[in-house]
């Protein structure tokens, strides 16, 4: 009698229950993947992914208590077996990249997630990276470009989320109450990206986004 294939073990880390609830009924209708666990808040899937049986991670990029990326690059660097996927409301071209360098082993925006969740939690559990056509053409069109970096990229994980809020029209109090920081915190990583972009203000900020394709 053949033995039964082991099942793909899945911890789900997004502060909203609702949207947890939907992930484990798409993937309640698959055999071969187990939700082992939930966590609504970075710290929470951190602890969790200390777990040795689980395989893969689905985190959220915008968590209340820290970011997902600063929380992806804690749990590679301490637990480097799991595979970390992605979930974003954000476009492929404002944070797949990022993503990706901090150690993700996939992206996927929460708009696809029904129709490709399983396909990409199979795969990142093969050990391989889970690149969606949008996210192949950025990464092509990086491809023989000088070795320049473009101001946004210069900046850390935080001040880019900062930023990408202000440029989607945000005060700075907004982004405050959305990060759980202070508004003097947001106001400093404010006035650093705007020094390392060379930019004077909000207006700036924006019109640099949208021509860049980082806001919609």
């Amino acid at each position: 009698m053949m033995s039964k294939k082991p099942k793909i073990k899945v911890i789900i880390a997004d502060d909203h229950a609702i949207l947890r609830a939907g992930l484990k009924q798409i993937l309640s209708e698959t055999d071969d993947i187990l939700v082992i666990a939930e966590a609504q808040n970075a710290n929470e899937a951190i602890k969790l992914c200390s777990q040795p049986d689980a395989d893969v991670l689905l985190l959220d990029i915008s968590l209340p208590d820290r970011s997902g990326i600063e929380a992806l690059k804690y749990i590679k660097r301490e637990n480097n077996h799991i595979a970390v996927l992605m979930l974003s409301m954000h476009r492929e071209d404002e944070y797949a990249i990022r993503a990706l360098k901090s150690g993700a082993a996939g992206y996927l925006c929460k708009q696809s997630a029904s129709s490709e969740l399983v396909n990409a939690i199979k795969t990142v559990a093969r050990g391989k990276k889970y690149i969606t056509p949008e996210v192949a053409e950025i990464l092509a069109n990086q491809i023989g470009r000088d070795d320049q970096k473009a101001p946004h990229e210069l900046l850390s994980d935080r001040e880019y989320q900062t930023f990408i809020m202000i440029a989607s029209g945000l005060s700075v109090t907004d982004v405050a109450n959305k990060l759980s920081l202070s508004v003097k915190t947001v106001s400093m990583y404010r006035t650093r990206l705007l020094e390392k972009m060379q930019l004077k203000h909000n207006a700036e900020l924006t019109h640099y986004a949208f021509k860049h394709n980082l806001v919609s």
